[in-house]
C-alpha cells in the first residue's frame, strides 16, 4: 500500500535490518509493482555546462569553485536532437536535459520548450533539470510535453546547509510543488557520501516519502568527488550504505522508479547486481552524466547480459502522443 505517513523511526528500522532480510523484503516490494528483470534506460544531455551561481560543495559545474571543467554555452536545439535520436536508437527510452543555471531566464524558454517539443516528437519520454522553477515555466513546460521534471533534495534538512548555502531546502521543495501543480511527473532524489550520516541518510528518505504524492522517479547518487570541489578528498561510502538507501527507498516508495545515477560507473558487476536486487530498476546510459564519467552502453549492455536483464520498452502512451506531436 501506498503511504506518505512513514515516520523516522519506521524507515530507521528498515535500513538497519539485516542486509538479506532488508534485499528480500525489497525485492518482493519491487516484484509486486514493476516487471522483473526489467530496467528503465535514460539518457542525460547538459545543454549548458559550468558557471553556474550556486555553490553545491560536490559540483565542478558552480563558478565558486576551481574545478577542471570548460565551460560552455547552450548547444543548439539541432545537436540535443542528433543526442536523443542516438540514445533512442540505444535503447534509451527517456532523455534527460540538463542546464547549469540557478533557474532559467526568461530568454531561456523559448529555448528549452522548443527542445521538449522535438524530443518529445520522437516518441521517448522528455525530462529536464534547469534549476528551480516558478508556477508560470512549469505550466508551460508541461504544455510543450514535458514529462518529468527532476530537481533533487540531495540530503537531509539538517545536513543540507554542509552542502550547500545559495538556496535552501524550502527553495527545492517549492520548486517540486510548482512542478506538481503544472501536472509534470516528479524526479527527485538524493546524493549519498557527502559526509552525511545514516541518520542523513534516513532524513532524506524521510523527506521524499512523506511528500503529498511520491516522486515518480527517484535518482540515488553516490557522490563522485571530483578535485577542485570542497568535498574532493571527502572520505568514500561504504557500498552496502548505498545498496541499504536504495532498499528502503524501493520500500517505503514502492511504486517510483529507483535510478542508479552517478557513482555507478566505479562499482563493480557484483555491487550493481546487489542494487537491483535491492529493488533499483533504473539507471542512465551513456559515458557521461552532465560533466562526470558514467558506465557506458557497451559495459552495460554486458551487465545486463550477465544479470538476464532487459531494457524496458517505450510506452504506448508515449509512442500515440509523438504520432499526435508530428501530425500538427
Amino acid at each position: 500500500m501506498l503511504r506518505n505517513d512513514w515516520t523516522r523511526a519506521e524507515i530507521q528500522a528498515l535500513y538497519q535490518q539485516p542486509l538479506m532480510d532488508l534485499l528480500f523484503d525489497a525485492q518482493a516490494v519491487h516484484r509486486q509493482n514493476f516487471a522483473k528483470n526489467t530496467v528503465q534506460v535514460s539518457t542525460l544531455l547538459s545543454i549548458k555546462t559550468g558557471k553556474c551561481p550556486e555553490d553545491c560543495k560536490y559540483c565542478s559545474q558552480s563558478a565558486h569553485y576551481d574545478a577542471d571543467l570548460e565551460a560552455e554555452k547552450r548547444i543548439a536545439v539541432e545537436k540535443v536532437i542528433a543526442e536523443a535520436q542516438q540514445a533512442k536508437a540505444s535503447g534509451s527510452t527517456r532523455f534527460c536535459m540538463g542546464a547549469a543555471w540557478r533557474n532559467p531566464h526568461e530568454r531561456d524558454m523559448p529555448y528549452v520548450l522548443e527542445m521538449v517539443k522535438e524530443v518529445k516528437a520522437l516518441g521517448m519520454e522528455t525530462c529536464m533539470t534547469l534549476g528551480m522553477l516558478n508556477a508560470s515555466q512549469a505550466e508551460r513546460l508541461k504544455d510543450a510535453g514535458l514529462d518529468y521534471y527532476n530537481h533533487n533534495l540531495d540530503t537531509s534538512r539538517e545536513y543540507y546547509a554542509n552542502v550547500i548555502s545559495t538556496r535552501t531546502f524550502d527553495d527545492r521543495l517549492d520548486t517540486l510543488q510548482n512542478v506538481r501543480d503544472a501536472g509534470l511527473k516528479v524526479c527527485s532524489g538524493g546524493i549519498v557520501g557527502l559526509g552525511e550520516t545514516s541518520q542523513d541518510r534516513i532524513g532524506l528518505l524521510h523527506e521524499l516519502a512523506t511528500l503529498p504524492i511520491h516522486p515518480e522517479s527517484v535518482p540515488i547518487n553516490m557522490l563522485v568527488p571530483i578535485k577542485g570541489t570542497p568535498m574532493a578528498d571527502t572520505e568514500k561510502l561504504d557500498v552496502i550504505e548505498w545498496i541499504r538507501t536504495i532498499a528502503v527507498a524501493r520500500i517505503i516508495m514502492p511504486k517510483s522508479y529507483i535510478r542508479l545515477s552517478a557513482g555507478r560507473e566505479s562499482m563493480s558487476d557484483s555491487d550493481q547486481a546487489l542494487a537491483f536486487m535491492a529493488g533499483a530498476n533504473s539507471i542512465f546510459s551513456g559515458d557521461k552524466l552532465l560533466t562526470t564519467p558514467n558506465a557506458g552502453q557497451g559495459r552495460d549492455e554486458q551487465l545486463f547480459a550477465k544479470l538476464g536483464l532487459q531494457a524496458e520498452k517505450i510506452k504506448a502512451s508515449v509512442r500515440e502522443t509523438a504520432v499526435d506531436a508530428m501530425a500538427v
